[in-house]
Parts: structure tokens; sequence; C-alpha cells
């Protein structure tokens, strides 16, 4: 196996594992990584697929103890009831959306310059968000009712476009509806869960045909590094969230997709 590659693989890893469950899009930092380095053909396509079970396997592990507990009593408990029906309500709009636009999502959207943008433009409207009143009503994310959980799916489907971010997206539409800072970065977390195992499969389906044994080092590298970098980063995020705004990931979000674009529009805007 080629060391280089190796060394590819693990910085990817890590750029998803940082990146997945904060709201800077690591969709869009893997299409700009992967460009970067030069890992952008069929192949890194099917790795960066596999490395977002990686980074969701870390939320399994973070709330196993509340997901466990959630599955033993949805029998008899209307609350792991109300839990486990939010979660399906808020999965839904985006499923079916991306079901039917995947392939010319795929085709149009996934390029750096259309990252960029949304880069920018995701970040300008968190500032927005930011700036708005804000009367946090619910501090639990048992006390979501359906109606938020919808509200939250909705925001979700914009994170098909790349650049957007799916906790993005997701995070500011629960600030939107009246959930506190933790609980819709919580309830972002959930979601997560059925909607990358959803798309991972759905896209590992597709891809496998061109893999062979020869790629098993490379995807276990970036694997293991996923888990392990987005372990550290959800539990950092927590506590970050719990007594600051997200006004920064914003200001990082617009500084950085600016430098993208002027970065390929040095380059003549070749993509």
């Amino acid at each position: 196996m080629d060391i280089l590659l190796l060394f590819k693989g693990l910085v990817l890893g890590i750029v998803e594992g940082v990146t997945e469950f904060i709201p800077v899009s690591s969709t869009g930092h893997l299409i700009l990584a992967g460009d970067l380095v030069g890992f952008d053909d069929e192949r890194a396509k099917a790795f960066e697929i596999f490395i977002q079970l990686g980074a969701i396997l870390s939320v399994l592990w973070i709330y196993r103890e509340r997901l466990l507990g959630t599955v033993r009593e949805i029998p008899r408990s209307a609350n792991a009831q109300g839990f486990a029906i939010n979660i399906i309500a808020a999965f839904l709009p985006a499923a079916v959306i991306g079901l039917i636009a995947h392939k010319t999502i795929k085709a149009y959207l996934f390029n750096p310059v259309t990252v960029a943008v949304a880069l920018v433009a995701g970040g300008t409207a968190i500032l927005v968000i930011e700036r708005m009143d804000h009367r946090n009503h619910v501090n639990s994310a048992d006390n979501i009712t359906l109606k938020q959980a919808i509200g939250i799916g909705f925001a979700q489907c914009l994170a098909l476009f790349p650049g957007v971010s799916r906790s993005g997206a997701t995070i500011m539409g629960g600030l939107v509806i009246g959930l506190d800072r933790k609980v819709a970065a919580e309830f972002s977390f959930f979601l997560a869960i059925p909607t990358m195992f959803a798309a991972t499969g759905y896209d590992l389906l597709k891809n496998s045909g061109g893999l062979s044994a020869s790629d098993i080092p490379l995807f276990a590298v970036g694997f293991v590094t996923a888990f392990i970098s987005a372990l550290i980063v959800i539990k950092a995020f927590l506590r970050y969230v719990s007594g600051h705004d997200f006004a920064n990931f914003a200001y990082y979000r617009i500084i950085f997709g600016l430098m993208v674009l002027a970065f390929y529009w040095q380059n003549g805007w070749r993509f």
C-alpha cells in the first residue's frame, strides 16, 4: 500500500471527524481537501462515504446508554415513543428529497466553487439567526414536539446542497423554532444517525463495485481516525455550546469560503 495514499486517508479521516458535527460542512471540507491532496477519483468517493460511518459510530458510542434505554423503553414509555417518532419524522423530508435529487446533486453541485459559495452563504445565515430574538422554551430533547421535529427535518433538506452543513442547518433550525443551543446540537446528533446511515449505505451500494481487498488498509485508517477525532470534537462542541453562540463558526465559514473563491478565481475557476 502506498504510504502517501495512507497519509491522505489519515488527513481526510481527521477532516471528516472534526467537521461532521459542527456547523462548517464536512462534505464541503472533504471536497476541498480531496481536491487539494489530489484524491478525488471514484475510489476517493467511496472512501469519503465509508469514513462517515466512523464519524457516526462516535455518536452511537457517546450516547449508547441513552439510545439503548430508549429502545428498551419504547414498548411502555410515551417519552421514548415520542422521541423515536420525532427522529423518524425529522429524517423523512431529507430522505425523500435526497433520494429523488441525489443524482443531480452529485453531478452538478459537488465541486469546490459551489461549496465555497455555500460556506459563505451559510455563515451569513448563521450570523442573521444569531441576531434574532431566541425564546428558548425547549431544554430537553424529550420535550421537542412533532411539529418542531418536522421543522428541523425540513431545515436538514438545505444540507443536500454541499457546503451548507447538515449539523449547521439542523442546529440553526432548532434555534429558530425554540430549542436551546445544547438541545438543538444533541437533536442534530441523534438525527444524524438514521440520516448518515441511510446516505452512506445507499452510496456504498452504488460505489462498492470498484473496491478491492487492497483498499482495506486505506479505509481502516480513515475509519479509525474519523471515529477518534469525532469523539473528541463532539464532547468539546457540547461544552462549547453551553456557554457560547455560533458566531465564531460563521466567521470561519465566511473567511474560509472567500479564501477558496479567491484561490479558484486566481486559477481561472478550473475545478
